[in-house]
């Protein structure tokens, strides 16, 4: 979120609970400013002290340096299926479309390109057992996993592709 722009911890766990919805509910707010001190030590975010109002003490503000904007970069060219963490891929569209950094539709063609070609070795490889294989049965489970996980990149496409989406959670 602050590949968009620097920003307050608690306007960034605000956006955060924008983007995820009902799953951001349960986001503790501790979490964003453990987060945001390790990200600081790793040196991804600087913080400033940006003055506040006379009845409001100063506030820390958080932006990316130049190393957190190639992470950035670097997180949303990953392809990490076969087991997603759905919130994170999610939250990457999201990121992707505010600070316009991708196309989000794009980054899910990625994902498909990458599930289908897993999903392609799990069908060789279930021609290749025995009818009566126990592996075989592991292996067609795998199968569904990964077309349930198609499935849900052709949702988030059609989301995606619609005229001015992107600006929201922002």
């Amino acid at each position: 979120m602050l590949a968009k722009e620097p920003s307050h911890g608690y306007h960034l766990r605000a956006r955060l609970r924008r983007a995820l919805g009902p799953l951001g509910e349960a986001m503790n707010a501790g979490q964003v400013y453990v987060t945001l001190g390790r990200l600081e030590k790793a040196g991804l975010v600087v913080c400033e002290h940006a003055e506040g109002l006379p009845d409001r003490p100063d506030r820390k503000v958080y932006a990316l340096t130049p190393a957190g904007q190639q992470r950035v970069a670097a997180w949303l060219a990953e392809v990490n299926w076969p087991k997603p963490n759905l919130a994170e891929f999610h939250l990457k569209l999201a990121a992707a479309a505010a600070a316009r950094l991708a196309d989000p539709v794009e980054l899910v063609d990625a994902q498909r390109r990458e599930l289908l070609r897993r999903l392609s070795d799990v069908q060789r490889a279930v021609l290749a057992e025995p009818d009566d294989s126990t592996a075989g049965l592991l292996l067609e489970g795998v199968a569904l996993r990964l077309q349930a996980d198609l499935r849900w990149l052709e949702a988030c496409e059609r989301v995606w592709s619609k005229p001015g989406k992107g600006s929201e959670g922002s």
